[in-house]
């Protein structure tokens, strides 16, 4: 008796609460906005979120495991595996839409109303950013820039770290971080120091006296450019006799390197050091200008002072 008593309370409680939660529902569907065709309420408000999270979350799952799995690939670099992340992103997102609007019943065909309104607002105010999205594509797929590449844009030197949907993140020498938006890689002139090999030859420019020895001064131009730890064996650093300037001999040392990311000022900066301790050493003049000043009149009371 005590359990079919027990029994008949918890069947009590659950039809109560069903019915409860029934009205409830009903009551939440009954708070609707109606335009034309097309009705909607807060119950589906709420259906719509709930679906809308779990489809969020189930994209974000299959994103992190396809790009897992890209990166494992050895045959991608780096810029094939950004690129298939983001093909991969466009996909997923695509689907988990289609998904969703399909789960949800709702008929695309009532925003008929608003589509062309809707077009006309993408076609303004998104423009440049679709933009930006097709020019990141296109910047992937034929490899023009990839992460790492050092590149000059509009006089700025770095190294780019990323390229995303809207711009490309390029890091200066100085620590800055420059958002380049990827149309403008698209249309301007930009150095790409890493194309297709990251070997870069640098100039650094040096001038003697004419009382110089330039046999010696070549020697120790060379030995002093190969004494940097940097500096490429292969292809050898060369030395050239520009010209004959007004006050010295101009050289000009062509070196290369391997790691431009690295900087460029520090090597031109260990190379003239070691060449202006040598020529201290050797008595090699470097000709700074000099100005005599001849003074045709003295005024009257001036001292002249020997």
């Amino acid at each position: 008796m005590a359990q079919n008593a027990a029994e008949e309370i918890v069947e009590g409680a659950v039809e109560g609460t069903v019915d409860t939660t029934v009205r409830l529902f009903e009551g939440l569907d009954e708070i609707a906005l109606a335009i034309g065709n097309f009705r909607v309420s807060v119950l589906d408000l709420l259906t719509w979120t709930v679906i809308a999270i779990g489809l969020l979350v189930l994209a974000k799952v299959l994103l992190w495991v396809v790009k897992r799995l890209i990166r494992r690939a050895n045959r991608f670099d780096a810029a094939q595996g950004l690129l298939a992340e983001k093909i991969a992103t466009i996909i997923i997102f695509a689907i988990v839409f289609f998904i969703g609007v399909d789960v949800i019943g709702f008929d695309l065909s009532s925003l008929a109303f608003f589509s062309g309104a809707l077009g006309l607002a993408v076609g303004f105010g998104l423009q440049k950013t679709f933009g930006n999205f097709i020019a990141g594509l296109i910047l992937l797929m034929d490899r023009s820039v990839k992460p790492g590449d050092v590149i000059v844009v509009n006089d700025y030197f770095g190294a780019i770290s990323k390229i995303g949907t809207r711009a490309v993140s390029m890091i200066t020498r100085d620590g800055k971080e420059f958002l380049i938006p990827n149309e403008l890689l698209m249309t301007e002139t930009v150095e790409n120091w890493s194309y297709s090999s990251k070997n870069v030859r640098i100039q650094i420019p040096v001038g003697v006296s004419y009382s110089s020895d330039l046999k010696r001064v070549e020697e120790i131009l060379i030995d002093s450019t190969r004494a940097c730890n940097r500096v490429l064996d292969n292809p050898k650093p060369n030395v050239w006799l520009k010209e004959f300037g007004d006050n010295s001999v101009n050289f000009e040392i062509q070196a290369w390197i391997k790691d431009p990311e690295s900087g460029v000022g520090n090597v031109r900066s260990e190379v003239l050091k070691s060449i202006w301790w040598t020529f201290k050493d050797e008595g090699i003049e470097i000709p700074f200008p000099q100005r005599d000043v001849y003074i045709k009149t003295m005024p009257e009371g001036a001292k002249v002072v020997t």
